[in-house]
C-alpha cells in the first residue's frame, strides 16, 4: 500500500444523475454533483445507487488510507472495441443500427472510449489532478444519429422516443473544463460513431 501513489477509479456519470433536485434544461451539472441515495432508493434507481455508494466507499477508503484518488466519471462510452464481444454501451449503437431506440429517448450523450482513457492516463502523469472528473459529451439527437449511421445504412429508420416521456430531464447542462484542463478534448459524434460502427464490421459483430 505504501508503494501505491495514485489511484485512478472509473466511476460514472450516474453518480451525478440522482441528485436532490429535479434536471433540466437550466440545470449544470459538475463535479461538486452528487446522487443523492435517497432519491435513488425512492425512483428505484438501483444502478444510480449502486454506482453512487461505490463512489462514496472509494472516497471513504481514500480518506482512512490517505491515498491519493482521482476519479473519472464518464458518460456512456462508445468508440472501438477491444474485445471478442459487445458490451452494454457499444450494444446501444448496435441497437441503433438494428433502428431500436435503446432508452426511448430523444436526446443522448455519448462519450468516446479513446476520450475517457486519455482522460485517466493525463490523470495519472498530472500530478496537479485531483478530485472528480467529468467526461461527457454535449447532447445528440435520435436523428443526428441516424443521419450519420446512414452512411453505412442508407435504409436506417431508428425508433423514436415515445411522447408520454419526460425528456426535458435530459437536456441539463455539463461542465467539461475540468477534464478539458488536463489536455482532452472530446472527439466529434460523427468519429466516434463512424468508428464504432467499422470496429463492429471488423469484429464480424454486426
Amino acid at each position: 500500500m505504501s508503494s501505491v501513489k495514485r489511484v485512478i477509479l472509473t466511476s460514472s456519470m450516474a453518480t451525478l444523475l440522482s441528485p436532490n433536485f429535479p434536471l433540466g434544461p437550466n440545470v449544470l451539472l459538475d463535479e461538486t454533483t452528487f446522487s443523492d441515495p435517497r432519491v435513488c432508493e425512492e425512483e428505484k434507481q438501483w444502478y444510480i445507487l449502486s454506482k453512487t455508494l461505490a463512489e462514496s466507499a472509494a472516497w471513504g477508503f481514500a480518506k482512512d488510507n490517505n491515498l491519493d484518488l482521482v476519479v473519472m466519471n464518464p458518460g456512456l462510452v462508445i468508440g472501438p472495441v477491444l474485445q471478442p464481444t459487445i458490451n452494454f454501451s457499444v450494444d446501444v449503437v448496435v441497437d441503433f443500427i438494428k433502428g431500436k431506440n435503446t432508452f426511448n429517448r430523444k436526446y443522448h450523450r455519448l462519450v468516446d472510449v479513446r476520450d475517457v482513457a486519455l482522460a485517466h492516463v493525463k490523470a495519472l502523469e498530472t500530478l496537479s489532478a485531483k478530485g472528480r472528473y467529468i467526461i461527457d459529451a454535449p447532447i445528440v439527437t435520435t436523428e443526428e444519429i441516424e443521419n450519420i449511421l446512414r452512411e453505412f445504412f442508407p435504409d436506417l429508420c431508428i425508433s423514436h422516443e415515445n411522447g408520454g416521456i419526460d425528456m426535458n430531464s435530459m437536456t441539463y447542462k455539463v461542465d467539461v473544463e475540468k477534464v478539458k484542463s488536463l489536455g482532452v478534448e472530446f472527439t466529434p459524434i460523427e468519429t466516434s460513431l463512424r468508428d464504432t460502427v467499422l470496429s463492429l464490421k471488423e469484429k464480424h459483430l454486426v
